[in-house]
């Protein structure tokens, strides 16, 4: 870069200053002190190659500020978790990240350092990953060195991430009003030169309006498409052309044509088309970049909805606001109906409605009864309520969610790498092209040469190459994390729209964690409402499944029993009115008087030595389990139970379902072996369990899938987490993946198709630079409107055979 501006970060380099850094045995100009501290900085620890790769100027060295608050306790329990060995992790926002240089630099100056453990940049996201060792090294240390490189670490809340979101669309947005303002002006003087040639404008008269019309032209050039040649001069530099060098090379071979025809007063200028490249191109560039911050503003509504602060409960019975920082296990706090919820924890009296769709997708509010969880991030519907606080900061269900996004974000799925490698060979195809086209022309014709070649480099700019995979993914990922389904494998969604057979496990991923009461036989004189009564009145504060089920079942209102006596793994027995009954075991309930018949397992109450009625209760189901298992058959996939339980009770609930094919009583070796002969006949396998006790069966699987709620969350080694629990988020995931890979299918064909069309037609000179310029940016605006249809409502879904057509083509 000229000695006008900063080596380090490409600002201009004020009047006076003379500053130099040495970086790889050379003097570079550099702007401040902390530029020359910064890029010497880089040079002493061999990393000067930073400067041949980055594809954008570094952000400005700012004064490194003091650190230290990140090490305390208050602070970190927002945005440090620690981990079960012992190790702290947490993911932050950086300011300044531009390119995968950028992330090349930042990992390679931390790895050395003692106690880091794990380190991962995000360059599109612009996050940072860190694991380390908080007794061997503090986080204000890591944060220091980041922040001497000349990047800006923030924590990950609504207030950073607004403020880059809002740095970046303002820069772009006053670029585009630029180009804008001076296409329109180059444009008319165009038309004025145009309707002049017909007419004979004098020489004078034609030559002024050139040179308004360079004026308007330059400020266009050069300060609206400076990313545009900064991101060219980078890619050159790293000897890997992307989509930047073409565009550049056209602007600035349309440009420079146009100046010298100006000066010479030759036959033809192209202000006009080099205004146009430019709006055009920023234009695409502006709606992509609103796109992905659409998409970001789904993922990133987890860091935005924790509060900053809260109303916490003094001992005197007053409210105080708080910094969210400051709350602690065991406070209590308030919050108004609207309000965000702070942290986990538990209802303290009465009962509420809460939206936890940030959560877990589902839209519907969410019934809580004193002494159930509430989650931090959820909104309180009515109110105001009182919680008792158990979890904040990193360690509630919302920032196990956030960072198994995070985690998602740091790694490139097979297509995204694909289109990379696509995108790079082409460019260098075209480049080889137009230069074969320019001296096909200059042999045939020389006037033609240039608009041939110009139309050439412009039309198979790889716009579309490069957006038609991360736009399509980026927008699914979103939309299922919205959803409550979070994709943690970089293949995992492909696999989820390939796979064919789906296995469940029974006990947690088909039924609830509860029992359910389905049959109340009277045995004696009582009909069944009376014998519910009185077996929910014996039962009032047993804390067992069973008990809650009768409890459930019975209406309010039941008599208060007294003399309870319970015997563990019997039952209960109690007086109710002056009577005595006995509830549980048919042996405990009716003692020596048991009928064989009664001695089935289920529940007997008994009242004066006699048998008054036997209850009947099986697993409840998920509340979507049936219209899951439904969509999915429909769909035309393969299902099947593998269970550790009974046969008796698996093989109920498979009929239950309607699932023809199930194993019981199996081992974990069982299943995997079960899982093996699947696998082995080249079937892709898809197990779903419930993330706890099915760890070796799920790594057994081609795609393993996870249900879990909390700490069970942060601790999956899944490819795809339910993180809403619902069944029914599986079946939408699998018609989502299939539509997300049928779009980037049309994205890509799209690409394919517009090239393989326009590059010859601009070749043989059938198509001008003006048009070819229309061509480019709407093919690329073609790609991110396309991929923005995904999840809307109205998405034409391919039906399955469809679908396993363009499998088979894959």
């Amino acid at each position: 870069m000229a000695d006008t501006h900063c080596f380090h970060c490409g600002e201009p380099i004020p009047s006076g200053v003379e500053l130099r850094a040495d970086v790889g045995g050379k003097a570079h100009a550099v702007c401040c002190i902390g530029c020359r501290a910064a890029a010497e900085w880089i040079a002493a620890l061999g990393l000067d190659d930073y400067y041949r790769l980055r594809t954008a100027p570094a952000a400005r060295a700012a004064v490194v500020e003091d650190f230290r608050a990140w090490d305390r306790a208050e602070l970190q329990q927002l945005y440090v978790r620690k981990r079960a060995d012992g190790d702290a992790e947490t993911c932050l926002l950086v300011d300044g990240l531009r390119c995968a240089a950028c992330c090349w630099l930042i990992e390679r100056a931390l790895r050395g350092l003692a106690g880091l453990r794990d380190i991962a940049v995000n360059a599109a996201a612009k996050r940072l990953y860190l694991v380390w060792k908080p007794d061997e090294i503090a986080l204000s240390d890591i944060l220091a060195r980041i922040a001497h490189l000349g990047y800006e670490p923030r924590p990950l809340d609504a207030a950073s991430l607004d403020a880059v979101a809002r740095r970046e669309s303002r820069t772009a947005l006053k670029r585009l009003v630029v180009a804008g303002l001076g296409m329109m002006q180059s444009m008319m003087y165009a038309v004025a030169l145009y309707a002049g040639a017909f007419e004979g404008m004098p020489p004078a008269t034609r030559d002024f309006f050139r040179w308004l019309g360079l004026l308007a032209t330059t400020p266009v050039v050069i300060y609206a498409g400076a990313p545009l040649f900064a991101g060219a001069w980078r890619e050159l530099r790293a000897r890997t052309p992307g989509m930047d060098t073409p565009v550049a090379l056209a602007i600035a071979l349309v440009y420079a044509a146009s100046i010298v025809e100006t000066v010479r007063g030759g036959a033809q200028v192209y202000f006009d088309s080099a205004s146009m490249f430019v709006f055009l191109l920023l234009g695409a560039r502006y709606i992509e970049m609103r796109g992905r911050h659409c998409a970001a503003d789904m993922t990133d509504a987890l860091a935005r909805a924790q509060p900053a602060v809260a109303a916490r409960r003094t001992a005197d019975g007053a409210l105080e606001t708080v910094g969210v920082h400051e709350l602690a296990p065991g406070d209590v706090v308030s919050v108004a109906a609207g309000g965000a919820i702070p942290g986990d924890g538990t209802l303290v009296a009465g009962f509420c409605e809460v939206d936890e769709s940030l959560l877990t997708g589902e839209s519907a509010p969410q019934r809580r009864r004193a002494g159930e969880t509430l989650f931090a991030g959820s909104v309180a519907r009515t109110g105001p309520i009182e919680l008792r606080i158990a979890r904040i900061g990193a360690d509630t269900v919302l920032s196990s969610i956030a960072r198994l996004v995070g985690r998602a974000q740091r790694q490139r799925p097979r297509w995204a790498e694909l289109g990379d490698r696509v995108a790079a060979r082409f460019v260098a195809g075209v480049l080889a092209l137009t230069l074969a086209t320019a001296l096909g022309w200059w042999w045939f014709d020389p006037t033609r040469a240039f608009p041939a070649a110009l139309a050439v480099l412009v039309v198979s700019c790889p716009c579309a190459f490069a957006l038609s995979v991360p736009a399509a993914l980026t927008r699914a990922m979103a939309v299922l994390a919205q959803r409550g389904v979070l994709v943690l494998k970089p293949d995992a969604l492909e696999k989820l729209a390939h796979v064919r057979r789906i296995v469940f496990d029974k006990t947690g991923t088909l039924t609830a964690r509860r029992i359910e009461l389905v049959d109340i036989e009277p045995l004696g004189a009582l009909d069944a409402a009376s014998c519910l009564r009185i077996a929910a009145s014996l039962e009032a504060a047993n804390t067992h499944p069973l008990a809650a089920a009768i409890r459930a079942a019975a209406p309010d209102g039941s008599a208060p029993a007294q003399e309870l006596v319970s015997v563990a793994g019997a039952g209960v027995s109690g007086r109710i009115d002056g009577h005595e009954y006995r509830l549980g075991r048919p042996g405990f309930a009716l003692g020596e008087h048991a009928h064989p018949p009664l001695a089935d397992g289920r529940v007997v109450l008994a009242g004066g030595g006699a048998a008054l009625a036997a209850f009947r209760f099986r697993e409840a189901l998920r509340a979507d389990a049936e219209a899951a298992v439904d969509e999915l058959r429909a769909a035309g996939a393969e299902l099947e139970i593998l269970s550790g339980d009974a046969p008796a009770a698996v093989g109920q609930l498979a009929r239950r379902l309607g699932i023809e094919h199930f194993h019981a009583a199996l081992s974990p070796a069982g299943k995997l072996a079960r899982l093996g002969a699947m696998r082995s006949g080249g079937a892709l396998v898809a197990m779903v369990g419930d993330g706890i006790n099915d760890a070796p069966v799920l790594a057994g699987a081609d795609l393993a899938v996870a249900l879990g709620d909390g700490a069970d969350l942060a601790q999956a080694s899944a490819d795809i987490v339910l993180a809403s629990g619902r069944l029914l988020a599986l079946a939408e995931a699998r018609t989502l993946a299939r539509t997300t890979l049928a779009i980037l299918r049309q994205n890509l064909a799209w690409a394919f198709a517009y090239n393989f069309l326009s590059i010859p037609a601009a070749a043989f000179g059938l198509i001008p630079p003006w048009l070819a310029a229309i061509g480019m940016s709407a093919s690329s605006l073609f790609v991110v409107l396309n991929s923005l249809r995904i999840g809307l409502p109205r998405t034409p879904l391919a039906t399955p055979p469809e679908i396993h057509r363009e499998i088979a083509a894959t």
